[in-house]
């Protein structure tokens, strides 16, 4: 295929797959860390959850709006690479001493740290790599292929690391960031004056005039509401999943292979997920991927037994590429694709600000009622959520559409 001969779609695609790897192997466990080998209570697993996306979206709107000024330079991949490296030393001798000492500090300067190089850097990644997958003519969807495999990757040896000790996912981390600065090493990007012309008249008044727009805000309601399914995910499913288990060990190395069952599932999916969301649209599958989010939290109650269970995590591997892919689309086709990564990441400003806002309270939830209410409280609010955007999203014309298939082309 054409998109492999493309020198720029493989570097794209090396800079996910590496940073996904330094990600997955020690975030994929990271609630279970902080409640099983920490052993931090649920209230306390989602203060730190909401400090870290306290922090995070102060570097997710400075990212947006630097990386929309910086274009397609590759300053801010330097400073990410810098931070990969340095996971592994951080987590084992200051993120996690400080943790055990004193939690609310050890979690401030944690999530200074984490969300500076994943949580907020996990869309900055995504953001520029849109930018040259729109410059160098490919599908952002087939190099974000690449990421999920390296999730993928980094999941399953994370999963058999923990079991050993967790310190090796950490080390494991810092390796896989080294190899991603290697790869900026060698990528070479030259900037042409038409793209300096076209950053260069970008302000802070084109970010504001963002807010005037109905559509903008009825996007990031939509978005704001279903964060709650990503307190689900990453919050509370692991300890869930793992209960289904005699042996808790049994059940990190089970959740490790499943994890990278589901995100191989994912890359397919990536692949996927553009010819999909082009024949749908982006609203439509936008809706799509609500109603996948949906039945997975609530299908999370009405199976039983670790089989039901595990083919209910599966459906993450469907519903996220989708949920992607559509959001670059709809972004594209309703709002000024140079400020892609500001618009982006203020999406990811509104998911972040719903964890904060519903965080601790679902921990609290899951103390007092358990799984079963808090699961299906979680997945009212979602449902709920994507009858709203049927209504308040905005379609694409055709002439949009067209012009959007014209730039990848």
């Amino acid at each position: 295929m054409k998109v492999f001969r493309n020198i720029n779609y493989w570097f794209s695609s090396g800079y996910l797959f590496f940073f996904f790897v330094t990600w997955s192997v020690w975030w994929a466990f990271y609630s279970i860390w902080l409640n099983g080998t920490l052993g931090l209570t649920g209230m306390e697993t989602g203060t730190v959850f909401s400090i870290n996306s306290t922090f995070s979206l102060i570097f997710m709107l400075l990212y947006g709006v630097l990386e929309d000024k910086l274009g397609t330079r590759k300053t801010l991949i330097w400073f990410q690479s810098i931070l990969l490296m340095g996971a592994g030393p951080f987590l084992i001798y200051v993120y996690e001493p400080m943790l055990q000492s004193n939690l609310i500090p050890g979690a401030i300067i944690g999530a200074i740290y984490l969300g500076a190089a994943f949580l907020a850097g996990v869309g900055f990644l995504e953001s520029y790599t849109e930018k040259l997958s729109r410059r160098f003519h490919f599908e952002f969807g087939a190099s974000r292929m690449w990421g999920s495999l390296g999730y993928a990757c980094g999941a399953f040896v994370a999963g058999l690391a923990l079991s050993v000790n967790p310190h090796l996912n950490f080390w494991l981390a810092s390796a896989a960031g080294v190899v991603f600065f290697i790869i900026n090493c060698f990528n070479r990007i030259e900037i042409s004056e038409e793209e300096q012309k076209s950053t260069s008249e970008l302000s802070m008044k084109s970010v504001i005039d963002l807010f005037k727009l109905k559509k903008f805000w009825f996007f990031l309601i939509f978005l704001f509401t279903t964060c709650v399914y990503g307190i689900y995910d990453g919050q509370l499913f692991p300890i869930f999943f793992t209960q289904h288990f005699s042996d808790v060990q049994t059940g990190y190395q089970v959740y490790g292979t499943l994890n990278s069952i589901q995100v191989f599932l994912e890359s397919a999916m990536m692949f996927v997920a553009p010819f999909i969301v082009n024949k749908l649209g982006a609203k439509r599958s936008l809706t799509l991927a609500g109603f996948l989010m949906c039945a997975r939290i609530v299908g999370s109650v009405l199976v039983g037994g670790a089989i039901g269970i595990s083919l209910i995590k599966l459906l993450h591997g469907i519903e996220l590429p989708i949920l992607l892919v559509a959001l670059f689309k709809y972004i594209a086709l309703n709002f000024d694709a140079r400020l892609s990564a500001t618009i982006y990441l203020l999406t990811k400003i509104s998911g972040e600000l719903g964890v904060i806002a519903f965080s601790s309270l679902i921990g609290s939830l899951y103390d007092l009622s358990g799984f079963d209410l808090t699961f299906l409280i979680i997945g009212a609010v979602v449902c709920v959520a994507t009858v709203f955007s049927i209504f308040a999203l905005h379609g694409e014309s055709k002439q949009h559409v067209k012009r959007l298939q014209h730039e990848i082309n």
